[in-house]
């Protein structure tokens, strides 16, 4: 469902497009339109237009796309101004913070960081000065439009007045769904395996001490196959973004000093500050992974095994015997896996690791699958029972099938209300002109009429 909400947000282009149409030089800059102490420039819109065309291809004429385009600046640029008049503040950190986390995304899409400066001929410190000042102005502008917003609710009548105002040929379509549950065996590991892995470490941070760089040993021994690449750099973070311990560590640090032996959830660690700045910290670090034995993990399969059984036999319900049998922290919530994309408990076939979809799909509503080997998120090895609690068919979305879906979709739409409403009141008191290339443009709110020579 498409609302005025979605409309404005602002979501900062793809990096490649835009370069790439920079380096072409297909556009002249004049200012197309001006709103408050904000201006919107003709390169802007074709930057924009060129991503569009990129990306989607042209369902409209090149005209209406881009009038559609510049009614979404003006948006934009409204906030903006306001964000100017509210006197919002964001700070050099936050800013710089936001580029490691955009620019490690794209990255990552590369595999390095080498590869990623090689295909576009550019480093990364060049693409931080080319979108710096872009970041800066969504940051204010999300603040603004969070401010509209932040306190609206939305209640159960609303929820069922909102799925009655949806025609009947436009309520959406919900794909198959399922909804499975885990017993989880972790086994632990052994004190041996655990003394290994610091000795390795120990001899790691002698070797960078004598001379060695960090950076190299990170490439060849750290564990951490997001950072390993990198030389164990994990960019900038702010505090509550690592692992307790890891940050403790990390902000006592002093500029090239390296950490004695960290253990987190993820492994042991030895760290190294690249740099701080105010209340972020850019690190590297190495990892290393203490690994259960080959005996312990068939002894967590043969003990999933036994307690599979109990189920059969009705000893146990499964919900009971996640109580009393699994690992799992997320146990309490009935052993049910949580959906990371839409934060609940049902997945459509493509959200689901192909491995447990393997699983699952062979599986009829209420049965436990065999013992199923699979690493934790910190990377250890263990089993786990898998046991599908619901599938459901395909069908339009109901009330009692989908209402938290629902529930979003009629949120969504309110605070697209209300930032409408903020918009038409802010827009007739704000200086606005549209440049004559534009005045045939068909704005759904009227920006013409707001239109001030």
């Amino acid at each position: 469902m498409i609302t005025t909400i979605n409309k404005i947000r602002i979501l900062i282009v793809l990096f490649p497009l835009l370069v790439n149409a920079q380096e072409k030089g297909v556009v002249i800059d004049q200012v197309m339109a001006v709103v408050g102490s904000e201006i919107i420039l003709q390169s802007e819109i074709e930057l924009q237009y060129f991503q569009y065309r990129m990306q989607q291809g042209i369902t409209g004429s090149e005209s209406s796309v881009k009038c559609n385009i510049l009614e979404n600046m003006l948006y934009q640029k409204l906030l903006l101004n306001q964000a100017g008049i509210d006197s919002v503040e964001v700070s050099d950190v936050q800013v710089e913070s936001e580029l490691d986390r955009r620019l490690r995304y794209f990255i990552g899409q590369f595999g390095s960081q080498e590869k990623f400066e090689e295909f576009y001929e550019k480093s990364v410190i060049e693409f931080k000065e080319e979108f710096r000042d872009q970041v800066r102005e969504q940051i204010m502008v999300e603040t603004v439009q969070g401010k509209i917003t932040e306190n609206i609710k939305i209640t159960p009548s609303e929820v069922r007045e909102f799925y009655k105002t949806i025609p009947d040929d436009s309520i959406p379509f919900i794909n198959s769904e399922i909804e499975i549950a885990q017993i989880v065996k972790m086994p632990k590991v052994s004190s041996d395996e655990k003394n290994r892995v610091m000795e390795k470490l120990n001899e790691l941070r002698a070797r960078i001490l004598k001379g060695e760089s960090f950076a190299t040993l990170a490439i060849l021994y750290s564990e951490d196959p997001g950072s390993a690449r990198n030389g164990g750099e994990l960019g900038l973070h702010g505090r509550g973004e690592l692992y307790p311990e890891f940050e403790a560590v990390a902000f006592r640090l002093q500029k090239e000093e390296v950490s004695d032996i960290v253990e987190t959830k993820a492994g042991y660690h030895i760290l190294q500050l690249i740099e701080r700045r105010g209340e972020f910290v850019n690190i590297r670090h190495i990892l290393l992974r203490p690994k259960v034995s080959p005996f312990d993990l068939a002894k967590a399969k043969v003990e999933l095994d036994s307690i599979a059984g109990m189920i059969d036999q009705g000893k146990y319900t499964f919900e009971e015997a996640v109580t009393e049998f699994s690992d799992d922290p997320g146990k309490v919530n009935k052993g049910l896996i949580l959906n990371p994309v839409t934060g609940n408990t049902l997945f459509e076939a493509d959200h689901l690791d192909p491995k447990v979809f393997f699983v699952v799909d062979k599986l009829e509503v209420g049965e436990i699958s065999i013992p199923v080997q699979f690493e934790t998120e910190e990377g250890t090895g263990a089993y786990r029972l898998l046991y599908l609690s619901k599938r459901t068919d395909p069908h339009k979305a109901n009330l009692k099938d989908d209402y938290s879906r629902i529930q979003e979709w009629a949120l969504d739409e309110k605070e697209a209300r209300a930032v409408q409403k903020w918009i038409r009141e802010k827009a007739s008191n704000t200086f606005v002109r549209i440049a004559d290339e534009y005045r045939t443009c068909e704005f759904a709110d009227g920006w013409l009429s707001k239109n001030t020579d």
